[in-house]
């Protein structure tokens, strides 16, 4: 006995959510638990290199577990048909209409939810997931007051895919303000009120590194400037050393370095970056030299 697991992720037109995945995972462990060795079919898409359905031949299972999504459509409708001669069961499934081709090819069916059975809970809510950073991304566009000092596309694509391959929960925020867009915040207040639910900011934004730091959130800056500009000026500014400044003439093909991300992404989210975080004195406001120059303006 041998059993193929797959789902909406196994499809190469398909999707995969974080449901969806969960569910796959929490059968998967059931079935390794009573003894059962099974395969997870996956799309090439989502997770090159892992088993695609291609790969997974029909004589080499005795039993396929579809599990999670509706049920319905061609691709559903084309593992009845390849894998014919298995056994073949859903679960935690939605049945539409237990008519369709594509639910009717199954031998046994145990949904989630379906016309005429009471709803019962989802897979994906019986599979615990460890921890990880949440990390807010405030990306800078284009600044032409720096003209060809500035490298903010080319900061942005290393970044991010820099940024792709750390194990944490990315959240990209906006710091423009618009009442008008459910997508961002209407008010400082609410953007703030992001912030301070981080672990880590990543930002090449000046007001990103400000605003971290003011809500005593560790930031990673990145000055998509060469030799520096606002967001390493600030950085000074707040006695905050986790920048990194992009050099006037890069010695690589490369604007930064992932080991020096690296070593900052670490020490933002050790004891020692939040400890240096809060102990930090408060700047001193540009207000205070404010009212000495509008007096010495009224004296004039």
């Amino acid at each position: 006995m041998r059993v193929l697991l797959v789902g909406w992720p196994s499809f190469v037109h398909g999707e995969a959510t974080a449901g969806d995945v969960l569910a796959l995972e929490a059968v998967r462990r059931r079935l390794t638990d009573a003894g059962l060795p099974c395969d997870t079919a996956w799309s090439p898409v989502f997770r090159p290199g892992a088993l695609t359905l291609e790969q997974a031949r029909p004589d080499g299972y005795t039993h396929v577990v579809f599990a999670c999504g509706p049920l319905h459509g061609e691709q559903v409708e084309g593992l009845h048909r390849r894998y014919a001669r298995c056994r073949r069961v859903a679960v935690g499934v939605s049945v539409i209409d237990y008519a369709d081709p594509a639910v009717a090819g199954f031998h046994a069916v145990i949904p989630r939810d379906a016309p005429g059975a009471p709803a019962r809970c989802d897979l994906a809510a019986s599979v615990g997931t460890p921890q990880v950073p949440v990390v807010g991304v405030v990306l800078a566009g284009r600044q032409r007051e720096y003209g060809p000092r500035g490298r903010h596309r080319r900061v942005r694509e290393e970044l991010t895919g820099w940024l792709a391959g750390r194990e944490c929960a990315r959240v990209p925020v906006e710091t423009r303000l618009d009442a008008r867009d459910w997508r961002l915040a209407a008010t400082a207040a609410e953007l703030e009120s992001v912030l301070r639910r981080l672990d880590l900011v990543v930002t090449t934004r000046m007001h990103g590194l400000v605003l971290a730091l003011k809500n005593q959130v560790p930031a990673l800056a990145v000055d998509p400037v060469a030799g520096g500009a606002k967001v390493t000026a600030q950085a000074r500014a707040w006695s905050w050393p986790a920048v990194v400044t992009v050099p006037e003439h890069a010695p690589g093909p490369d604007l930064l370095d992932p080991a020096e991300l690296e070593h900052w992404w670490r020490w933002c989210l050790s004891e020692a970056g939040t400890a240096r975080n809060r102990a930090r004195p408060e700047p001193v406001p540009l207000t205070a030299d404010l009212i000495d120059a509008l007096d010495m303006t009224r004296h004039r």
